[in-house]
């Protein structure tokens, strides 16, 4: 077998590609992992305030339901991966997580730095191969499978698995290279739109209250007398508009309305009073 043919290429090595890659290794397959930044794993270092959500405290419908609509998608996957196995493979590699009273799961420690430095743990140990700085800039059809062209080599595989992500943070490298790549190969694509994202509005109150931010509070999000959306947690005033985990729950009610200037956003001060 030439050495530049893989049985399987993992593009991206963030939480989903390292996973990927891991499963695909352990089960036997001669596994490539590309990875277009200096090191894997950046938006893990960055979510959860630095912290790392892992999951969260509830069954695997509960993660279907809070995803919403689209949901449904998540079935096939949790089956594999649920809730409960998340977090057991994290507890076996070593990280002890906790609960916290809005049901996110986190690791104990509070370091997202020890989700990377585990995954890293066990990509090693499955026998994976981890390329850095290396971003694929083509794909193609080819007999055997497919051909990867990078900025140092062209790569051959059976098969391919693009865990880019979206468009979510520039900064971090998810740019959007899978949607080109593979809307070029033919792959319909669903037009991007922000989610988890703070929310902007015109309200000259709100910009006076940057800077406070609170640790309970309700928001709601209304078309009408309709309730798109509810959630209960931090809340964070902002110089252009509100923050926090309550804010980016409901921010995808906002960004999917086609006027979403005519929605009422809610916000109660003193939940359950």
């Amino acid at each position: 077998m030439p050495e530049n043919f893989w049985d399987v290429v993992v593009v991206g090595a963030g939480a989903a590609g390292l996973l990927a890659a891991i499963r695909s290794a352990e089960r036997g397959r001669r596994t490539l992992l590309l990875e277009k930044n200096r090191k894997a794993g950046v938006k893990i270092l960055m979510s959860g305030g630095t912290r790392c959500n892992l999951t969260h405290a509830t069954d695997n419908r509960g993660i279907v339901e809070a995803f919403g609509p689209p949901g449904r998608f998540l079935h096939s996957p949790l089956a594999a991966l649920g809730v409960a196995e998340t977090i057991a493979l994290f507890e076996a590699e070593g990280v002890p997580t906790k609960v916290e009273e809005t049901g996110k799961v986190f690791p104990v420690s509070n370091r997202a730095a020890d989700v990377l430095a585990a995954l890293l743990r066990r990509l090693a140990r499955s026998g994976a191969s981890l390329a850095l700085d290396e971003p694929v800039l083509d794909m193609q059809p080819s007999p055997a499978g497919f051909t990867l062209t990078t900025p140092h080599r062209t790569i051959s595989s059976a098969r391919v698995i693009w865990t880019t992500g979206g468009q979510s943070y520039p900064g971090c490298g998810t740019t959007g290279d899978g949607y080109r790549i593979l809307g070029k190969l033919g792959h319909r694509m669903v037009e991007p739109r922000p989610a988890l994202t703070p929310i902007t509005t015109a309200a000259p109150w709100v910009a006076e209250l940057r800077g406070v931010s609170l640790q309970a509070a309700a928001v709601r999000v209304y078309d009408g007398q309709t309730c798109l959306a509810s959630r209960s947690g931090g809340l964070l005033f902002a110089h252009f508009g509100l923050s926090g985990p309550a804010v980016l729950d409901v921010s995808r009610a906002v960004s999917r309305h086609p006027h979403p200037q005519s929605l009422v956003l809610e916000i109660d001060l003193l939940p359950g009073q």
